[in-house]
């Protein structure tokens, strides 16, 4: 495996995340943010974080296919919520744990959280972006 995560002995505990990754590939993707459209371009999930959460975790994992790569080569995840509130953290994990369960994969990495007051197109409650490592 090109990435191996690690939550070191004295940093916090985390909860749906990784505090460390250590990546040994030779080819870094950086993928855009991804948002709650389908392949189509039909939004999912209007004002359901939830669903949005799910939709940009599957559109994550088909960047990534088409990449050669997996969730098991990402290395950081960047999440921009609107109107970012800890209480929306149950909602994101939701989405996160139903997207894990299609894709059969853990999708537990180093990740930044960061609060927006928009995106893209005003709908749109989530946007995430990956980096990986693959051989």
């Amino acid at each position: 495996m090109a990435v191996e995560n690690i939550d070191p002995p004295g940093l916090t505990k985390p909860y749906g995340w990784r505090q460390l990754a250590v990546g040994t590939g030779s080819r870094v993707i950086f993928l855009s943010g991804q948002t709650p459209r389908t392949a189509d371009g039909e939004p999912v999930g209007m004002g359901d974080l939830a669903a949005q959460t799910e939709q940009v975790y599957l559109n994550i994992a088909t960047g990534l296919a088409a990449a050669g790569a997996t969730f098991d080569d990402v290395v950081k995840l960047t999440i921009y919520a609107v109107d970012w509130s800890l209480d929306k953290w149950d909602a994101i994990t939701a989405g996160a744990e139903r997207a894990a369960a299609k894709i059969g994969a853990d999708i537990v990495r180093p990740t930044t959280l960061v609060g927006v007051t928009t995106l893209a197109e005003p709908d749109f409650l989530i946007e995430i972006e990956a980096t990986a490592i693959a051989e």
